[in-house]
């Protein structure tokens, strides 16, 4: 935001970062062109352009290739950088695959998580209500305890205090919505 990369009213900046002591980098990219600039394609400049120039010792190469290739995608030229990235091994971004690892996921909680209903309250113990447990076929309240020191196995009740939550942080800015990349050598 300090800097006023890129047309304020189109948020189209770029920013190129290294961190040479570090061994990482970053291309940040604005709101205006994460569309034009996709993460894939910042994918692509960082493991294919910087990342080997970099590890050989070429910050200016790696540099230099980096923005020629960002050029040539805002340009609306990215089929060369893509076609680089099939043949390095690095398929373009498919959305069928996306859907697909939704579908695995959620057929993976559902399948894993009926099993565990079933199997885990007899060996961990089920929660019968608020402070009332069942384990082994005993009911424990734990909150409870009766007048000679043992567990009680009458009703019981239960109070809760408020609470509250600190902490997170805030400041900050720039008109980036988290579009890019990042890599380290």
């Amino acid at each position: 935001r300090f800097w006023k990369l890129g047309q304020a009213k189109e948020n189209n900046g770029v920013l190129l970062l290294v961190a040479p002591n570090d061994r990482k980098m970053r291309i940040e990219v604005g709101y205006g062109l994460e569309g034009t600039l996709t993460d894939l394609h910042t994918k692509l400049i960082v493991e294919n352009d910087m990342v080997p120039a970099f590890r050989a010792g070429d910050f200016p190469g790696g540099i230099s290739k980096a923005v020629d290739d960002m050029i040539m995608v805002l340009n609306g030229n990215p089929e060369e950088l893509e076609a680089r990235g099939k043949r390095n091994g690095q398929a373009p971004f498919n959305s069928d695959d996306l859907f697909f690892a939704i579908f695995i996921g959620i057929w993976a909680i559902i399948f894993f998580g009926s099993i565990a209903a079933s199997v885990l309250p007899p060996i961990f113990g089920q929660k019968l209500g608020p402070g009332r447990y069942r384990w082994l076929g005993m009911t424990f309240e734990p909150h409870r305890r009766s007048s000679s020191g043992g567990w009680s196995s009458g009703g019981g009740g239960w109070s809760s205090g408020g609470g509250s939550s600190g902490g997170g942080f805030s400041g900050g800015g720039g008109s980036s919505g988290g579009g890019g990349s990042s890599g380290s050598w």
